[in-house]
């Protein structure tokens, strides 16, 4: 007899919740809060060791990373956990504890935003 049992996933909600950003460059012009929002991933993803952790948690098996995976970037562990930090901060990558690790994973609608942001209207032909 088991007493285990298998508990559904939830969304994220509050700070957690990673969103897409912003329309196109080429569509509009962003609005204050959007081209804060938008500053925010790419002033994050501008400092080397948060590029390398980001695409580290994003081309990892699965989809997520455990930390333990990913900390061998060439600077210390509590480096490494302030990285990991300002990249959630930013909404880039949203974290799971289980047990003693903490799993990074990179929602696939933020790969699609950040692509999608850079993107330009195709040109008439």
């Amino acid at each position: 007899m088991s007493n285990t049992r298998v508990l559904p996933l939830l969304e994220p909600e509050g700070s957690d919740a990673v969103a897409p950003c912003c329309p196109p460059l080429t569509e509009r012009p962003l609005t204050a809060n959007e081209a804060e929002k938008t500053a925010r991933m790419f002033k994050a993803l501008g400092d080397p060791v948060r590029l390398r952790l980001f695409s580290l948690v994003a081309s990892h098996e699965g989809g997520e990373a455990c930390v333990c995976d990913i900390s061998d970037v060439g600077v210390s562990q509590p480096t490494v956990s302030h990285h990991l930090k300002k990249l959630k901060d930013a909404g880039l990558l949203t974290s799971e504890r289980r047990g003693t690790w903490v799993y990074y994973r990179v929602e696939p609608s933020v790969l699609a935003a950040m692509g999608k942001l850079l993107t330009t209207a195709p040109t008439p032909a």
